[in-house]
């Protein structure tokens, strides 16, 4: 599988990047722009939701784009540490019954980036000349 795949790798992390900054996005649009409409539209930014919405917002469009790919990728990573902590393991031990798998998968995957960087489809490349 490393010979299929392998040539390959800069090119899959910049998509793991963008996936997952629209996925984020998605949230914080959701909160704050009202599209698509959800049980936390119209949130105040000064909650727990809020905050975290900001972030998302922010984030996402960060790592969409491929700016201050790593910077951005371990803010978003604590929070969803901190997100995993305070709401889901409360819950129970085993993220599959606590709700937690989401919050624990985002927090690894950017986790990933903030390490690896943004990979070749960056504006991060575009301006340093290098994937990170």
């Amino acid at each position: 599988m490393k010979n299929l795949l392998g040539p390959w790798s800069p090119q899959i992390l910049s998509i793991l990047r963008i996936v997952t900054g629209l996925v984020l996005l998605h949230h914080g649009t959701s909160k704050f722009l009202g599209f698509p409409v959800s049980q936390y539209t119209g949130i105040s930014p000064f909650t727990m939701v809020g905050a975290a919405g900001v972030l998302e917002l922010v984030g996402g469009a960060l790592l969409v784009i491929g700016l201050f790919t790593r910077c951005a990728a371990f803010v978003l990573s604590g929070m969803c540490a901190f997100i995993y902590f305070s709401v889901n393991a409360p819950r129970g031990f085993f993220p599959f019954l606590n709700g937690g798998e989401l919050a624990i998968m985002f927090c690894f995957a950017l986790l990933y980036m903030a390490a690896a960087g943004g990979g070749p489809w960056s504006v991060d490349r575009l301006i340093r000349g290098t994937a990170d």
